[in-house]
């Protein structure tokens, strides 16, 4: 088993042991793990307090930078946990969540 850190350039600087993600390499298959991601710029700025759709689709770019790393994409997505902070920002993340996989799965991102 081998595992590859993945840690992208395009968010704020990395602290201690943090890594944006993981690529484990077992054999005939990779598994990849992403940190949790929130809508923070760089200099650690909240990005569009109060609107969850912006927010989620800033969270889902971020996810498919990280991604990107290690020549991935949201489509390679088997089991995504995203927490909400109260289930009344559900439609919104739905509305941007269910259109970005252009492959049918048995979940819904």
């Amino acid at each position: 088993m081998q595992k590859q850190k993945i840690n992208s350039s395009d968010f704020a600087e990395r602290m201690g042991a943090y890594s944006h993600g993981y690529k484990i390499d077992v054999g005939d298959s990779v598994l990849i793990f992403t940190t949790g991601q929130i809508a923070m710029d760089k200099a650690g700025n909240v990005l569009h307090p109060g609107d969850a759709g912006k927010q989620a689709e800033f969270i889902f770019e971020s996810l498919q930078k990280i991604l990107n790393e290690v020549d991935a994409s949201l489509d390679d997505v088997v089991k995504p946990q995203f927490l909400l902070p109260t289930w009344m920002i559900l439609p919104k993340y739905h509305q941007y969540a269910t259109n970005i996989s252009k492959t049918p799965s048995p979940f819904q991102l």
